[in-house]
């Protein structure tokens, strides 16, 4: 069977509960999803807000303060937000591919390189112990085990090499502080669990964000394996083929959407996971609309029109008011525009409540900075 482009896109917003905000849990969206990106604090939040219907962010707030959520370097070799259960058995997974990174030429310019690695991990769990430990104080005590290496990057291969999440109160609502890091266990007061099969995280994957490609689930998960693991999968997954032929997996009884359902705006956090999650991103983002990687960095946001990246969006603020810029990446309907706009205000309201909020639309390819 033979999928539209249009097809996909709307089975991944059902998916993804980007056409109905849901009336799910953080914790029960955060499984579901198999993880919120979190390199950054606001996105997370934003992500929620944008898939569940009357969003507290003060549940995830406490939930990182009761530990029932935690934010861990996973996927891609990024935070995520995730439940306990699944920082243990997924980053069984993730450590061998971030360990083989440090060591490598390329990383630092090889600062690394001659170091024995094992010597130097079990350095790093010797500093950094059972209790939290702040970056700063991590990057000290990498220069006096290591003076001649450059400190920043035996923190690096540390954090790379040692299970490890990012404490409290840094990852809470509007709190930014930088970062205290954790190994996993003593903080989750439980082992790792290297049991968990890739093919029961694959087939997580898909029902997140099928029907998918081995390359999409590769490029999701930065893992090998990925034919391999959906061979294991047997019967619990069908094919299908999209509109270039190439080979889509999904779970077997995965509902596809139809293509006619009217898709809401959505303004997403940066570096959102139903952007970055497919090596093909047509079914999200046209051909050559597609935002630079940089563009994230600096809390550029999409913005979705009819399922479609369509826009990116940037808050700035001051001590009394917030703005909203928009700059669309395609020509907007009147209807668009508006339903772009309620949304913004929307979304204002929940980021700077009892600010003065504005939005600002600018012209299609418009420079966001002020």
């Amino acid at each position: 069977m033979k999928l539209s482009n249009r097809v996909l896109n709307r089975t991944l917003l059902a998916r993804q509960h980007l056409l109905d905000r849901s009336r799910q849990t953080a914790h029960e969206m955060c499984d579901h999803l198999v993880g919120l990106q979190a390199q950054d604090s606001p996105p997370p939040f934003v992500g929620l807000w944008s898939r569940i219907a009357a969003f507290d962010p003060a549940t995830v707030s406490d939930a990182l303060e009761d530990r029932s959520l935690v934010r861990i370097t996973l996927m891609r070799g990024t935070i995520h937000m995730v439940t306990p259960p699944d920082a243990l058995r997924i980053a069984p997974h993730v450590q061998p591919e971030l360990e083989k990174a440090p060591f490598r030429k390329g990383f630092n310019y090889g600062a690394m390189v001659g170091l024995d690695p094992e010597e130097v991990r079990a350095r790093g769990e010797a500093v950094l112990g059972d209790e939290p430990m702040s970056a700063a104080d991590l990057r000290a005590r990498a220069a006096e085990h290591y003076p001649d290496r450059d400190p920043g990057a035996v923190l690096q291969t540390w954090l790379y090499q040692l299970p490890v999440l990012q404490t409290p109160p840094r990852g809470k609502w509007k709190d930014s502080s930088r970062p205290i890091w954790s190994r996993v266990e003593p903080w989750l007061g439980a082992p790792l669990d290297p049991t968990y099969p890739l093919a029961e995280l694959i087939f997580r994957y898909l029902r997140a964000f099928g029907p998918a490609s081995t390359m999409d689930m590769q490029t999701w998960s930065r893992l090998p394996g990925m034919k391999q693991a959906v061979a294991a999968l047997g019967d619990r997954v069908r094919t299908y083929t999209d509109e270039r032929g190439r080979t889509l997996h999904d779970v077997a009884d995965g509902a596809l959407a139809d293509p006619d359902v009217p898709a809401p705006v959505r303004l997403l956090g940066w570096y959102d996971n139903v952007l970055l999650s497919h090596q093909d991103r047509t079914r999200i983002v046209p051909d050559r609309a597609a935002p630079p990687l940089r563009a994230f960095a600096a809390q550029v946001s999409p913005v979705l029109v009819d399922g479609f990246l369509a826009g990116l969006y940037k808050v700035f603020t001051n001590a009394e008011s917030a703005r909203l810029r928009i700059s669309p990446t395609r020509s907007w309907t009147n209807a668009e525009r508006a339903e772009v706009e309620a949304e913004a205000h929307a979304l204002l309201a929940f980021l700077e409540a009892g600010k003065r909020g504005s939005v600002e639309i600018l012209d299609v390819g418009a420079d966001l900075r002020p």
